[in-house]
């Protein structure tokens, strides 16, 4: 039986391109190779693209795409392999699948996603609007009041509106909000562009900060004395929720020093809660999953209050796969080993592909 050659894209555009690279080496040293043939292919800084054919495993040496022997490349006409720059057919760079490990904008908001469905290509993971959703804090918290989902409160301000007359927001978000708030790039993941504020000054700086990154900023009600909890979702029609983990931050939140440099905190698989709590956050994960249209793979996280009740803070549709990273680990908890996991992404993305594969495109 032939293998599934799958293509695994990974970099990017975005600040989270040294994460991707992580992640895409795990899922590379964890892949079955008896099921699977890996065509592995890295998008730099700049956003091209990058196949390296023998050469190919050097890509994932550091933590940033950077061509050695790599050609540029692209898609084919066809759409299920790569050509060089010139148009010229790449050797072994067929695949019939492909596995978009991209975190952050470029890659995770449905750019990429555009790009595969345009060629017809099955892929791994949320389709197009999901994964803009899940990347847009703003019009993710919008789908999740519409779906009656409990979430905290927020307040949305366009670069535009606070380069052109910073006090006036400052004043309405202070009207809106008691501090302390977080502030964030409403387009960015691995919480990258955050802060926590205190006080106005704080608030200012934040918001310049944040405004680094995206021209849509989000600020939000700090949920005090809370637990941060997670659950990963896995599957199309039918969900499967994993057991709850919880994120214990060395620091006062958990931003991206946090999470990938310092290696503060402690993550606690399964989190201390009664039955009945892990149940319903589980439901409320799978909500959640739904309310996007999410489809594939998902982490949700939640803060949990001191009086029980929690909210949702936000959806993951492309995951971290690094080998400190939650979703894997939910996973594996369940008694789902790594190897495995990515099997059933892979058939997932398939199974999805074929099941759009006959809608109607024209009229008759």
């Amino acid at each position: 039986m032939s293998r599934t050659r799958v293509l695994l894209l990974f970099g990017g555009r975005s600040a989270e391109h040294e994460v991707s690279v992580v992640s895409a080496r795990s899922v590379y040293a964890a892949i079955d190779r008896e099921r699977y043939d890996v065509v592995l292919t890295g998008i730099d800084q700049q956003g091209r693209w990058y196949f390296g054919g023998k050469n190919s495993e050097s890509l994932l040496s550091t933590t940033t795409v950077v061509p050695d022997k790599q050609v540029p490349a692209r898609l084919s006409t066809a759409g299920t392999s790569l050509v060089s720059e010139d148009g010229d057919d790449l050797p072994d760079s067929e695949f019939d699948v492909v596995f978009p490990l991209l975190h952050g904008p470029y890659g995770e908001d449905g750019t990429v996603q555009g790009l595969l469905e345009l060629a017809g290509l099955a892929y791994v993971g949320a389709g197009v609007a999901a994964s803009a959703v899940g990347m847009d804090k703003a019009l993710a918290r919008a789908i999740f009041a519409a779906s009656g989902l409990p979430q905290t409160q927020y307040s949305v301000i366009a670069r535009s509106d606070w380069r052109r007359a910073q006090v006036p927001v400052l004043e309405r978000l202070e009207g809106e909000h008691d501090y302390p708030l977080f502030v964030k790039p409403a387009n960015l993941g691995s919480s990258v562009g955050i802060s926590k504020v205190h006080d106005r000054q704080e608030l200012q700086a934040g918001l310049e900060l944040a405004s680094q990154y995206d021209t849509k900023l989000i600020v939000e009600r700090s949920v005090e004395n809370a637990r941060e909890l997670e659950c990963a979702v896995l599957g199309n029609e039918y969900l499967k929720a994993s057991g709850i983990g919880e994120i214990i931050p060395g620091a006062e939140f958990y931003d991206y020093t946090t999470k990938y440099i310092d290696d503060q905190s402690e993550l606690v698989i399964p989190a201390v809660l009664e039955k009945s709590e892990s149940e319903a956050i589980q439901e409320l994960a799978m909500r959640t999953f739904k309310a996007i249209d999410c489809s594939g793979l998902a982490r949700v996280d939640f803060f949990m209050r001191p009086d029980g009740s929690v909210l949702v803070n936000e959806i993951n549709t492309m995951p971290g796969f690094t080998p400190i990273s939650m979703y894997p680990k939910l996973w594996a908890a369940a008694g789902v080993a790594y190897g495995d996991l990515i099997d059933r992404l892979i058939q997932f993305g398939l199974e999805r592909h074929l099941d759009r594969k006959d809608l109607q495109s024209t009229l008759s």
